[in-house]
């Protein structure tokens, strides 16, 4: 691929004219994509669209087909670690926003080792280090210490927390980080700001770079998505794609997973704008997996149970279970302000119980750092 970053491809797209194309894209249309053995980025767009809601049981049939070929009967669990709920940025749809007038907290050692201790005894082997973005307090020497404590105690630790510089994330992995996580939130450039008011995250170019430095940088895993009711799915859902189309071209030793975080109730936020069915949210899952059967397919506890239940036979490969989205939230601080709700509060044995009830495999464990020399 070209030299350059996923801007210039971003800059040859309108979000007017993807929107046309996909409430345009006909029955023919979608009958057309779906027979083709091999899909572009272009029939993702199709399978978006409106007129591919009528053929969503074709859909799902072939993407429990796909998905079982390519990953087997098996679901991924892990467990967010939510190491801080400090923030400078002002978002309009997260409890941890700076102008909501919270109790902060930030882990100390000793508490990062009792929640992950905690996450431990249920079993857990992948954890996912979350917090606010707050680069004066958790920083990349936070998180690097934060890693260094727990990787020798769990198989694969991921982060989740705010866009770094190059030369940040090389030390990450250095330490051991196996996955980053970074979401646009939206492509919708034109709104990005109304969302984003104030803060290093209202920088849209930063962060739409940002899985270019982590590419860069040889990390194992990334995974992106967009929060879905901040502006139309199927168009948001569109862009997302087409940044993991470039991603893979271009950092193709890269592995990426892709998760639908549904915007959910918290302190002092936005009311979505754009409201996402169940069956909007199947047929984005579908259209992910029908057009790229490696993608890694992620859905978390912000998703109510029966769907949860129903997604795995579908096309789901990880799935977080147990969730606290608090810091200290398992033990060392239970009442500290949530992040969102989560909407599956089933236990750790209760997720793996279900899944095995569905014929599938629950893995706790299924790569470890010590093939890499890490």
């Amino acid at each position: 691929m070209a030299s350059g970053n996923f801007q210039t491809v971003f800059d040859e797209y309108s979000w007017e004219d993807v929107k046309n194309r996909i409430y345009s894209s006909t029955t023919i249309d979608v009958e057309r994509s779906l027979r083709k053995s091999q899909k572009d980025i272009n029939d993702f767009l199709v399978m978006l669209s409106p007129a591919a809601a009528s053929y969503l049981e074709t859909m799902a049939q072939e993407a429990q087909r796909l998905t079982q070929q390519r990953f087997g009967k098996t679901i991924q669990l892990y467990a967010p670690l939510y190491v801080s709920n400090e923030c400078q940025n002002i978002c309009t749809y997260c409890g941890f926003s700076m102008d909501n007038k919270i109790r902060r907290k930030t882990l100390s050692n000793t508490e990062l080792l009792i929640e992950g201790m905690a996450l431990k005894a249920m079993g857990i082997d992948h954890v996912l280090l979350v917090s606010g973005e707050a680069n004066k307090i958790v920083d990349t020497p936070y998180y690097e210490n934060a890693i260094k404590l727990l990787k020798t105690r769990f198989a694969q630790i991921s982060i989740e927390v705010q866009p770094l510089d190059l030369e940040d994330y090389h030390t990450l992995r250095a330490a051991g980080c196996h996955t980053v996580l970074v979401y646009q939130e939206t492509y919708h450039q034109e709104v990005y700001k109304q969302y984003h008011p104030k803060g290093k995250k209202s920088n849209f170019k930063y962060r739409l770079d940002t899985p270019d430095r982590i590419g860069q940088s040889g990390i194992h895993k990334m995974g992106l998505g967009v929060l879905l009711g901040l502006e139309d799915w199927r168009v948001d859902s569109f862009f997302s794609a087409l940044h993991i189309d470039y991603l893979q071209r271009k950092y193709w030793q890269t592995k990426y997973s892709v998760s639908f975080p549904r915007l959910r109730p918290a302190q002092g936020i936005i009311e979505p704008n754009f409201i996402m069915e169940d069956r909007d949210l199947l047929q984005l899952i579908c259209a992910y997996r029908l057009w790229n059967p490696d993608l890694e397919i992620s859905v978390s506890t912000r998703e109510r149970e029966v769907f949860r239940n129903h997604i795995i036979a579908i096309a789901a490969t990880t799935m977080s279970a147990a969730s606290k989205t608090n810091p200290g939230g398992y033990v060392v601080d239970p009442q500290s302000l949530e992040q969102f709700e989560i909407s599956d509060e089933r236990s750790m044995e209760e997720i793996r119980s279900i899944i095995q009830k569905a014929g599938y495999d629950p893995v706790m464990k299924d790569w470890d750092q010590a093939y890499t020399g890490v």
